[in-house]
């Protein structure tokens, strides 16, 4: 059975930070990509952040360049997403996605939602102002 289970979300003032997990089983974990997207009421949810098999290569949302930073530890089946200087606009529920790529990456690819597998239940970050 597939679980990906995220964690770390919580309450934070606006321009502080939050690492999220998402911890996963189930899965050959380095044989896929892991992206982080996000949904805010009564919005679609959109892409965050997505990292290769290796950690090698990542993609980010332009909303989150140079704030958010996604990595992994395949030791672990673990990924995370380091989120700094948060912004109240951010506060929704992330969630953590798995694609299946083998040793591949392609980049935008990992962009759209519907290319996932497997999906986490998400956790909730809410930033004050």
């Amino acid at each position: 059975q597939v679980q990906l289970v995220e964690s770390g979300g919580g309450l934070v003032q606006a321009g502080g930070s939050l690492r999220l997990s998402c911890a996963t089983s189930g899965i050959t974990f380095s044989w896929h990509t892991m992206g982080w997207f996000r949904q805010a009421p009564g919005k679609e949810r959109e892409f965050v952040a997505a990292i290769s098999w290796n950690g090698g290569s990542t993609y980010y949302a332009e909303s989150v360049k140079g704030r958010f930073t996604i990595s992994r530890d395949n030791a672990k089946n673990t990924v995370y997403l380091q989120m700094n200087s948060l912004k109240p606009e951010e506060t929704a529920v992330y969630f953590c996605a798995a694609k299946y790529t083998g040793t591949n990456w392609r980049g935008t690819y990992y962009t759209d939602r519907s290319n996932y597998n497997y999906w986490g239940q998400g956790t909730q970050v809410t930033v004050s102002s």
